[in-house]
């Protein structure tokens, strides 16, 4: 494994400091480690532009009103937040 030297302000080296205190962390290097795993993982989904939006926006509404009920489209929800596919309805 590399290793690596960095620099921080103190704030944010107690910050990390008190992670690890916390018992969030095992180290210094585990918390840095974490960090970068999230930014990958956030750099490696699109990120969508104000254009997108627009056009989200424009087509939701030119497709009127939806014939499912609020309950089934919150059952829809929970289960995509649990991982589930949901299902073709």
């Amino acid at each position: 494994m590399a290793t690596m030297t960095i620099s921080l302000p103190d704030p944010m080296k107690d910050w990390i400091e008190a992670q690890i205190k916390q018992g969030e962390y095992a180290s210094t290097s585990d918390y840095v480690r974490d960090l970068v795993r999230r930014d990958r993982e956030r750099r490696a989904k699109p990120e969508l532009t104000l254009e997108d939006l627009r056009r989200i926006v424009d087509e939701s509404r030119a497709s009127g009103p939806s014939p499912r009920k609020v309950r089934d489209i919150l059952a829809r929800a929970r289960t995509h937040v649990q991982g589930d596919p949901p299902p073709d309805v």
